[in-house]
């Protein structure tokens, strides 16, 4: 994407629906990629979702929960009832009922208002989320990489320049975030897991609770940027019927291991990538850059390392609106609208792929 110049202000209502998390955002932004680029947040509703019976995302369920909460969110956020100049929407990758449920919304309000519609990747709007600072962009030097870590992606992606993306590196298998609730399944914690788990370690670490067992760290020393962690599940899983009865301690001491081993892996696989392409600046997006413990692994490592690491605020880890809204400006800055009326939701869409 060729960067231009812009020396008006747009309003970019952002719409978020990939998963189980209802975003609706609006901001105001102005400038080019750079140092003249300044945003405001007008509003940014998010309404979570509760699946634990379930024990994971119910796509039809979840899908229902869109449709109700979008236009109540959209109510929150258009207070003075102004509209916005581009509508930025989810299109993939997700799950695909609930994709639907925004890009029907959009489309809806795209008619209605008569104005132009943006098609966003997830993906691309945890990395420009991560990007930010202080309502403007972080100092970045390029090539960039991206650490994508969520509970459907675990990827490393390399930007030799703004918004062109390849992917160097990503999960065979089980995404991380996967791993934390499948393990917190078994010990009997509720969907989703990695919020507790982590405070389960914490709490490991602050009594000095070591497990008598280890984990395996996979594909840690495979010469390559690929990650597996289904092997994870299957070793706790073991553990976890040899000792028969699931007990506090045992919550806490398998906790802790387990965001150690895939804290290890995150983190080598990394600095591996920053060393082998000469990256100073790495970003981290998606739930589990949220999880403390990780986020500070990095930030160890990197820094040690010379590198910058950039982390959105963890409230924004998680799916909103506004991660949405911010790419959906830079693209329409190019004039890169899509055909509403012809938008479809791309549940397997590829960082990099036209939407």
């Amino acid at each position: 994407m060729t960067i231009m110049r812009y020396k008006h202000s747009m309003r970019i209502l952002g719409i978020e629906s990939s998963a189980d998390d209802s975003g609706v955002a609006l901001i105001e932004a102005s400038g080019a990629f750079g140092k003249d680029f300044h945003f405001k947040v007008l509003a940014n509703e998010v309404a979570s979702q509760h699946h634990a019976e379930y024990g994971g995302i119910f796509p039809n369920v979840a899908k229902n929960e869109h449709i109700k909460n979008l236009p109540l969110l959209l109510e929150k956020a258009l207070l003075n009832d102004e509209k916005p100049d581009v509508i930025a929407v989810t299109v993939g990758p997700g799950l695909a009922p609930c994709l639907w449920a925004g890009i029907t919304f959009a489309q809806k309000l795209a008619q209605k208002w008569n104005v132009p519609v943006v098609a966003v990747n997830h993906l691309e709007g945890h990395i420009v989320m991560s990007m930010m600072k202080d309502a403007a962009l972080a100092a970045i030097e390029y090539p960039v990489l991206a650490l994508l870590i969520s509970g459907g992606n675990t990827q490393l992606v390399l930007s030799r320049e703004p918004f062109r993306y390849e992917i160097i590196g990503k999960t065979r298998d089980d995404a991380a975030g996967e791993a934390f609730d499948k393990v917190g399944r078994m010990l009997g914690v509720p969907y989703p897991g990695g919020a507790e788990l982590s405070r389960l370690a914490a709490q490991a670490r602050a009594e000095g609770l070591v497990a008598d067992f280890k984990l395996p760290r996979p594909m840690l020393h495979e010469d390559n940027y690929e990650f597996s962690f289904s092997g994870l599940k299957t070793a706790a899983l073991r553990i976890v019927e040899k000792a028969g009865n699931v007990s506090d301690e045992l919550r806490k001491r398998m906790a802790r291991e387990l965001e150690e081993s895939i804290a290890d892996v995150l983190v080598s696989k990394t600095l591996r990538a920053v060393e082998a392409y000469g990256v100073t600046t790495v970003v981290t997006g998606g739930g589990v850059a949220a999880n403390t413990f990780i986020r500070a692994q990095l930030e160890a490592a990197l820094s040690q390392a010379g590198v910058a690491l950039l982390v959105c605020p963890p409230q924004l880890s998680t799916d909103n609106g506004l991660m949405i809204a911010l790419p959906g400006y830079f693209h329409a800055l190019q004039k890169d609208f899509a055909d509403p009326m012809t938008l479809r939701a791309n549940p397997d869409l590829v960082l990099g792929e036209k939407e």
